[in-house]
């Protein structure tokens, strides 16, 4: 097994973050143009982009089918609650999704990049880390969000 990237400059800090990935994030916060957003980390150009967007109306299953069953994803998804109080409120959060069944690789690449992708997705409210699907089903993010 080789680790040759480990070695190359800005391994430490992750990858880049490309434009779109940024504007599309600001489509879901300040538009509500999207329901969630899905990014994967692009090697070869080594940014993190967008892979998949989400309509306002598909629903949180609909955005947990849509990440893949044997690799790592970051994920954004906007949601919508009913406060104790009655009021509608809206809360973004933020996915490092990890299955346990991906590849090393792609374990080590996605955690050395997380931080510094989350830090330019200003406005995200909670962070889920993620390895199977029962650690970040509805019931989690309703309990976060409340």
């Amino acid at each position: 097994m080789s680790f040759k990237w480990l070695s190359r400059p800005n391994a430490s800090s992750g990858m880049g973050v490309a434009d779109h990935s940024q504007n599309t994030f600001m489509d879901l916060k300040l538009k509500k143009v999207y329901r969630y957003v899905i990014f994967k980390i692009d090697e070869n150009k080594r940014e993190v982009v967008v892979e998949k967007t989400g309509n306002p109306a598909e629903s949180y299953d609909d955005f947990a089918a849509s990440l893949p069953e044997n690799d790592c994803r970051y994920a954004v998804f906007d949601f919508d609650f009913v406060t104790s109080e009655n009021c509608q409120k809206s809360k973004i959060f933020f996915i490092a999704w990890a299955p346990s069944t991906s590849r090393i690789r792609a374990k080590m690449i996605y955690a050395t990049s997380k931080d510094r992708f989350r830090r330019e997705l200003d406005g995200v409210h909670y962070e889920i880390q993620a390895t199977d699907p029962t650690e970040m089903d509805l019931e989690v993010l309703r309990d976060r969000a409340n």
